[in-house]
């Protein structure tokens, strides 16, 4: 077995043991390996292995990945923060957006969407901690915005996403999880098609059991599956 094939194996183990404690079918939660900065054959040996849905950060980046990898089958999502000026290629090239921040990008999207006739499956970002560093709206202003692009035709919002503060115990994490839920909750009790909104995008490698314990349904994984990335700048 291949160190990324162990790798995702542990990973899988990991998601099955947490939501086992937390009374949840496995089934629920889909892995989204984050592979910012991997090279392509080891994406490759990662879908061998077993991945079905991989995380990009960067529109470029990821299509040249997609490039090299069209024989191989995996969906791809966008994960990262999206210029309105990459809109057109992230339509083009990926299943899902998980960052949905803004009504100019909703715009677009849908825009665009609708020229392929394809509805975009799309996350809200949460900025939980009210990081100025990170994207995504206060929890305060997701109702709205969210009312604000449900009747865009051209988009399926499926859910939030959220990136909370990095905390080394987990456990202190789970509160900023655990808001994004009831916020999640509070959205579909006023939603036209509540059973459209089932998503949560939250935890990552080093807390995914707790965001799974509190309802994440995607969680995004790239350091316990591909190892320490190395620290390059933006592409």
């Amino acid at each position: 077995m291949s160190l990324i094939a162990a790798n995702l194996a542990a990973v899988e183990k990991r998601i099955q043991t947490a939501c086992h404690r937390s009374g949840r079918d496995t089934a629920a939660v889909r892995l989204v390996a984050v592979s910012k900065t991997v090279a392509v054959e080891r994406i490759r040996e990662a879908v061998m292995a077993g991945v079905t849905i991989v995380g990009e950060n960067y529109v470029q980046e990821a299509c040249r990945k997609m490039d090299q990898l069209r024989d191989v089958s995996m969906r791809w999502h966008f994960i990262g923060h999206l210029q309105s000026n990459k809109a057109r290629l992230a339509v083009e090239s990926f299943d899902w957006v998980h960052s949905l921040d803004r009504y100019s990008l909703a715009e677009t999207l849908n825009r665009e969407a609708l020229k392929r006739g394809r509805p975009l499956p799309v996350l809200i970002q949460v900025n939980v901690g009210d990081e100025q560093s990170k994207s995504g709206l206060v929890p305060d202003q997701v109702p709205v915005f969210y009312r604000s692009i449900a009747p865009l035709e051209g988009l399926q919002v499926r859910g939030l996403m959220a990136l909370p503060p990095y905390l080394d115990d987990p456990e202190l994490v789970r509160p900023y999880f655990r808001q994004v839920a009831q916020l999640l909750e509070q959205l579909r009790q006023t939603a036209a098609h509540p059973e459209e909104l089932t998503e949560l995008s939250m935890g990552m490698s080093h807390d995914f059991e707790v965001a799974i314990e509190e309802g994440a349904t995607l969680v995004r994984v790239g350091t316990a599956l591909f190892g320490s990335r190395p620290q390059v700048g933006k592409p």
